[in-house]
This record gives structure tokens, sequence and C-alpha cells, in this order.
């Protein structure tokens, strides 16, 4: 059996991809370079925007493109792919059709973590408006029997605008906007929240958040971890 190598298929954005591969250093039980998993990152920032795409734009360019991508990256010898952006999810059954390597499904990992826990039972999603209207999370929550959440369209419009007129632009994400998102899971009665945009993960590298928050670019990394073979590094 070929020795495991992690694809990671990224660039969307650029910031999250490498926030993305910092957690997958730091998650990872190594003590020395040889002890880490052999990684192969394409940083395609030339990617069409997602949700753009997908919501009106040339959806099949954006799934060509990623197509090309991915397979680029089995043909150099990876053995498993990771997306950290979860609006591509919405391509990742079709282009895993396409592929002879595992595509380490973000989605669906995230959401079967939520369904472990016996205290949740309804989720907040945040997220692009992609991820939201294409229902991404939603028909994963259903399958494990979890109510997913989604806010309405003004709270929408603040992760909007965090997402793209914050960490797309290098900012750190205003907390106050954060907080404008927060009231509005708590009062619709939420279990717990997911990060369900890389950007989302970001703004948590920088902003603490609480256990009510279930970062998605976190659980990829330990997945990718876990499925090529390696330890977690538990302390």
């Amino acid at each position: 059996m070929n020795e495991a190598k992690l694809g990671i298929l990224g660039g969307m954005g650029p910031q999250a991809t490498q926030d993305f591969y910092q957690r997958i250093l730091d998650r990872t039980d190594a003590a020395c370079d040889q002890e880490h998993l052999p990684t192969v990152i394409l940083s395609d920032t030339r990617m069409p925007d997602r949700t753009s795409a997908i919501l009106g734009g040339d959806a099949e360019g954006c799934y060509r493109r990623l197509l090309q991508d991915a397979k680029t990256l089995e043909q150099v010898g990876c053995t498993a792919i990771a997306i950290p952006c979860n609006t591509s999810h919405f391509f990742a059954d079709r282009l895993q059709g396409e592929l002879s390597i595992p595509i380490i499904h973000m989605v669906r990992e995230t959401v079967k973590v939520l369904s472990a826990d016996p205290g949740v039972h309804k989720v907040g999603i945040l997220a692009t408006d992609g991820t939201v209207r294409t229902g991404v999370y939603q028909r994963e929550c259903e399958a494990q029997g979890l109510a997913a959440f989604s806010p309405p369209p003004e709270v929408q419009k603040v992760v909007m605008s965090i997402i793209y007129d914050e960490i797309k632009k290098g900012e750190k994400g205003s907390r106050e906007k954060f907080a404008v998102m927060d009231k509005c899971l708590r009062e619709a009665g939420c279990d717990a929240a997911i990060l369900g945009c890389t950007e989302l993960s970001v703004y948590r590298t920088y902003h603490p958040l609480p256990e009510f928050y279930v970062d998605a670019m976190d659980i990829l990394a330990e997945r990718c971890i876990t499925y090529c073979g390696y330890k977690l590094r538990m302390v």
C-alpha cells in the first residue's frame, strides 16, 4: 500500500487554506518533521467564487475547475483530498464520482459529530448564501435526525458581511456583528451552531468562541489526520 499523502484543494480563500494546514500541524502527534503527514497543497486562488457561481454564475465552470484540481492532486500521488471550503461541498459527491481517491467530506463529518451528542437537537448554520440556499448542511442534518436553523435574511446579511467585507479582505472580523448572529441563534433555541464557512473558522482563530460553536474546519483537520493513519495530539 502506498504511503498516505493528503491533498488539500485550497485557495478558497487562501487565508483559510493556510489556517487549515496549521491546524493539521497543530493536531498531529509528531515530534519531528518526518512524523508529520505528507501533504500537497494546491491553492487555486483563481477559482471562481463558489456562492456567485452556484447562485447565478457559471456553476459548471466552477465544477470543472474543482475537478481539474482534484485530478491534479490524484495524479501526484495523493491518497485522500480535503477541500477547506464548505460551499464547494455542493459539488463534492459529483466530484467523488470522478475520482479514485476519497474526498474527506467536511460537511458530512461535522454533522456526524453533532449527531453523536445527545444534547443537540437543533443546529444553527452560519455559512455563505451559497451553502445555505443549496441546503448542503440542511440535508446532512436531516439525514442524522437533526433540525437545521438558518438565520433570517437580515441576519444572513451580517454573516455574509463578516465573510466577504472583513475576513476575505484580511480583517479579523467584527465582534459586534458576530454578537448579532449569536443572539439570533440562541433566541431561535439552537443547541449548537456550525461555523460552516472557513472564513468563520478564521474568525474563530482571532476570537475565542464557546463550545456552542462547532468548527467544521477543525473537524476536517482531525478527520484528515486520523484517516491517513496518524495520531491526534491530545495535549
